[in-house]
This record gives structure tokens, C-alpha cells and sequence, in this order.
């Protein structure tokens, strides 16, 4: 939450210029509060996992959220019984019409494939396009970022030789964006993925802005301020044991797959993981939150205008 003060005090702008969410009492006293209208447009298969990963995170600021549960309009899931998804979820044609403070687009696990052959691809289009008039601020993760920095900036993704699987150390590229706020200087991150996105490419696109990256698994976290948009490649919101459950579901069918990375202690599988990521992935979320609470307009039919 901001701290109001004066501008002309001189720590309002030390303070803005650290990234720390000040504002003026006058713009304080014209705020208007009501709920924030978050979506979560699911496409992984385990829909309530996913569902409990990003609502834990979004749940934990002292705003009040609205969060919507989304669903591909014909693609029928396999993984979560269709009463859950016809108590909870409604289809995107159903909620087009309608207007969002923020919203996420998860991953899915269809990396292998060209964009244009997932069978929803249109229709995801159709949704990329919707956030440009009818959400604030979209949040695309792991393969619905990589999704979304391709429809907006044709940036490819590129298939990896081996999975990048575990926990890796980042670096903060940008210590004062208001997304990282509170971020140390060096952290980890759960990876899993089989396609990476090249730095050089993203640099090429005019207007993005690296804020997360790895030397060992590349750019992780991408700001698009020209669609309102941040691109993640990796996975702050997982539980502790997610990779674990990946790993043991791989082990378990006989796919080739190394033991995660830095995540075991002293890589030993018999030995429960620690979480290292927890505390940034809540003040990444907060951050987004945050910064949601301090731009979007009080009349909901305002958004996207």
C-alpha cells in the first residue's frame, strides 16, 4: 500500500525514484476503492492446483479482489472433473463482454507445439486482442507469456535440447521498477520448461523491458508497458512440491528427466524440497496488485480506453 506525503517533501521523489509507492495527499483524498476484478484464465490441466497457486497469491494483499475463473470457450480438460468446471468456470465468450482490472494467462503444457497448431490458438488470439480494450494489466506465464510476447511482437520460442528443470539464481535487471519492489539483488526461481526465449530477440522488439533474467536459463520476467502486459517465463507461484510432482510423474513413466536443479537438498530426492521462492513470489504478485490499485479507473467501462 502507498505512504502519502507531500510532494515537495524532498523524500516523496528519493522515494519514488527507489520504487517505494508514495502519493500526494491531494490524489489521496480523490481516490475512490472498490473491489478489484481479477480473472485467471486457466489452461493448465490441474485446474484446481493452478486455481490455489495464483488465488494464495493474489489473496494475500489487503485489497479486495473479484477473482473470475476462465476457461478456453470449446477446449474440454480431461484432468478436473466437469462439475468443478461447470460450478466455476465460465467459457471466455461468455465473459467478452465484460471488463477486468487485471488478468493471467497461465501456461500450458503444449511448448512442443508451433503456436498455430494448438487447437484453441484462435480463440486465445481473440483473448489477447480482448485485453487491449477490456483489461487493466495482463499478466502471461510461462507459455502464456511466451504466447503473448509472440502474438503482440512475433518473438519465437525456441526448443531447448534438455528441459530447463529446477530452482535457478536470477538477478533484478531493474531495482526500481515498481514490480520489484522489495526484490533482493539475487533470488530463485522454480524453471520448467522445454523452450527457452532469447534475449537478443526481445531486445529487438521495440518497447520491452527485461526485468528479470538468468545466466543460466535466460530472460524470465518482461515488461510490455505498450499493452499494459508482464511476460514470465518461469514459476513463482509453484508449491513447494510441484517440481517434485513433476519429477516423480516423469520418473514414474519412464520419461528421461534429470532430478531438478539446486531444489533437493544436496540434490537427494528421499529428502523434501525447501521453498526458497516464497517471499518474492508474493511481492511480485503484491507489486502487480499494487500496481493495479494505483493506475486502474474507479468506473469499470472506463478500462481500456
Amino acid at each position: 500500500m502507498p505512504i502519502t506525503l507531500p510532494q515537495t517533501l524532498p523524500a516523496f521523489d528519493v522515494l519514488r525514484n527507489e520504487g517505494v509507492m508514495v502519493m500526494s495527499p491531494e490524489r489521496a483524498q480523490a481516490q475512490e476503492i472498490r473491489p478489484l476484478r481479477i480473472g485467471l484464465l486457466n489452461l493448465m490441466p490441474k485446474k484446481i492446483q493452478t486455481e490455489n497457486q495464483f488465488a494464495r497469491l493474489i489473496g494475500a494483499t489487503p485489497l479486495q479482489i473479484d477473482f473470475q475463473l476462465i476457461r478456453m470457450s470449446e477446449h474440454q480438460t480431461k484432468n478436473t472433473a466437469a462439475e468443478h468446471m461447470e460450478t466455476f468456470y465460465r467459457p471466455f465468450q461468455e465473459v467478452k463482454e465484460e471488463k477486468f482490472d487485471g488478468l493471467i494467462i497461465t501456461g500450458a503444457p503444449i511448448e512442443h507445439l508451433p503456436f498455430d497448431e494448438v487447437t484453441y490458438w484462435a480463440e486465445l488470439c481473440e483473448v489477447m486482442e480482448w485485453t487491449q480494450t477490456n483489461v487493466h494489466s495482463t499478466f502471461g506465464v510461462c507459455w502464456g507469456g511466451m504466447a503473448m510476447i509472440n502474438h503482440f511482437h512475433g518473438v519465437k520460442k525456441h526448443m531447448l535440447n534438455h528441459k530447463a528443470f529446477g530452482c535457478f539464481r536470477h538477478r533484478n535487471l531493474a531495482e526500481t521498477s515498481p514490480y520489484l519492489r522489495g526484490f533482493s539483488d539475487d533470488f530463485v526461481i522454480p524453471v520448467s520448461r522445454w523452450t527457452e526465449m532469447k534475449q537478443d530477440e526481445i531486445d529487438a522488439a521495440p518497447g520491452l523491458r527485461t526485468l528479470l533474467g538468468s545466466d543460466e536459463v535466460g530472460p524470465c520476467l518482461v515488461e510490455d508497458p505498450a499493452h499494459r502486459a508482464l511476460y514470465i517465463f518461469n514459476h513463482f507461484e509453484y508449491d513447494s512440491d510441484t517440481l517434485k510432482q513433476e519429477y516423480d510423474r516423469d520418473v514414474a513413466s519412464g520419461t528421461p528427466i534429470n532430478v531438478p536443479m539446486n531444489y533437493y537438498p544436496d540434490d537427494n530426492p528421499a529428502m523434501p524440497p525447501l521453498n526458497r521462492w516464497r517471499s518474492h513470489a508474493h511481492l511480485l504478485y503484491g507489486n502487480w496488485i499494487n500496481e493495479i490499485y494505483q493506475s486502474t479507473p474507479y468506473e469499470m467501462e472506463d478500462i481500456g480506453g
